[in-house]
C-alpha cells in the first residue's frame, strides 16, 4: 500500500511543474517568435512581444524609456535598416516562476550585422495578461 501513496503524491507533486513548464514553453515560442521577426527585418513584429501600455520600461543604455511606442520609436531609430538590425541570436540563460502569473528571465544577446558586431545580455519580467506572455519591463545592455 505504501508503494501505491508514494507513486500518487508523486504525481500530484509534479502536477504544478507540468503546468509550469506549458508556461515555459509559451515563454520561449513568444522569445523565438521576437528573433525570427527581427531576422526578418520586422521591428514592429518584434514588438509583439512587449506589453504594449504605456506601463511597459525598458531600460538600454542610455536609461530608461516609458511606454511601448516610446520603446518602439527607440528601436526604430536606434536600428534604422538591415545593416544596423543584422542577424539577432538570443539565449535563455535562466527563466524563473515568480508568480502564476510572473516570470524572471535572465538571457544573452548577439547581433552580427555590416555595421558592426554588438552582443550582450538582457533581463526580462514577463506577465500573463489576456491569456499571453508579454514584457513588461526589459533591461538590455
Amino acid at each position: 500500500m505504501s508503494r501505491v501513496f508514494a507513486f500518487a503524491l508523486l504525481l500530484l507533486c509534479s502536477l504544478p511543474a507540468m503546468a509550469q513548464t506549458s508556461d515555459e514553453a509559451a515563454i520561449r515560442k513568444m522569445l523565438s517568435a521576437q528573433v525570427s521577426a527581427w531576422n526578418s527585418g520586422n521591428v514592429e513584429g518584434y514588438m509583439k512581444g512587449y506589453w504594449e501600455s504605456d506601463s511597459l520600461l525598458f531600460i538600454g543604455s542610455k536609461g530608461p524609456t516609458w511606454g511601448y511606442a516610446g520603446t518602439l520609436a527607440r528601436y526604430k531609430k536606434a536600428y534604422p535598416d538591415k545593416e544596423h538590425t543584422g542577424t539577432l541570436t538570443s539565449t535563455v540563460l535562466s527563466l524563473k516562476r515568480l508568480s502564476p502569473d510572473y516570470y524572471f528571465a535572465v538571457g544573452k544577446w548577439a547581433l552580427s550585422r555590416q555595421a558592426g558586431d554588438v552582443s550582450g545580455s538582457w533581463t526580462l519580467l514577463i506577465r500573463k495578461i489576456k491569456g499571453q506572455w508579454v514584457i513588461v519591463c526589459d533591461h538590455s545592455s
